[in-house]
């Protein structure tokens, strides 16, 4: 019954070592089938090098495994919220990749330095503030989501427009109408933030 997006999303989380976009089993890529109202996300913990498309986890979109034997990412909570509330994504991808994760350390935007943050926005990259300690003890993939879909409200962003983002003090998240398209942006943020790095005068 969902063996469709869990092809799709193995192969998408097999994308983040290929491209370097994760070390050790810090990322995660989820697929979404809209019409089930689900989505397949990498099982927490599991080295790319084991993983099989059955092990991928099915969720729903407020976060209740439907179908898997492995525990989803810790992240699940995070893309459930998105996929909730943002009814033209397919593919979410999250990972720590170096680059962008130290510009979330800054929490800054990263501005349009270089030609491929230029070629594919024309904005900079968002940061969205740290989050409060109060949301931090209570359900923090849960909040991280909510901090996300604020962020996008309070500085009048189009998600459609802008499908990447860092998280303050935390990491980048990437989405797309599909799960490759959310890898591709993903990996254009790690090299905005390069190129913000390399630019730099202050």
């Amino acid at each position: 019954m969902y063996s469709s997006i869990k092809e799709e999303a193995y192969h998408c989380n097999m994308q983040l070592p290929k491209l370097g976009l994760v070390l050790f089993t810090f990322g995660n890529v989820s697929v979404s089938d809209r019409d089930k109202s689900v989505f397949a996300i990498k099982p927490s913990g599991v080295p790319y090098e084991e993983l099989s498309p059955n092990d991928m986890v099915i969720v729903d979109f407020d976060g209740r495994i439907i179908e898997g034997n492995l525990r989803p990412s810790s992240d699940t909570k995070t893309h459930a919220v998105l996929y909730k509330h943002w009814d033209g994504i397919g593919g979410i991808t999250h990972t720590h990749s170096t680059y962008a994760t130290a510009w979330a350390q800054s929490q800054r935007d990263i501005p349009i330095f270089g030609t491929t943050h230029a070629d594919h926005l024309t904005t900079d990259i968002p940061c969205a503030p740290p989050m409060e300690d109060d949301r931090i003890a209570g359900n923090y993939e849960y909040e991280t989501g909510i901090q996300i879909l604020d962020h996008f409200k309070n500085h009048n962003l189009d998600y459609k427009e802008v499908e990447m983002m860092l998280v303050g003090n935390h990491a980048p998240f990437a989405w797309g109408k599909t799960g490759l398209k959310s890898v591709y942006n993903s990996a254009v943020s790690r090299a905005s933030g390069k190129n913000g790095f390399s630019h730099r005068t202050d």
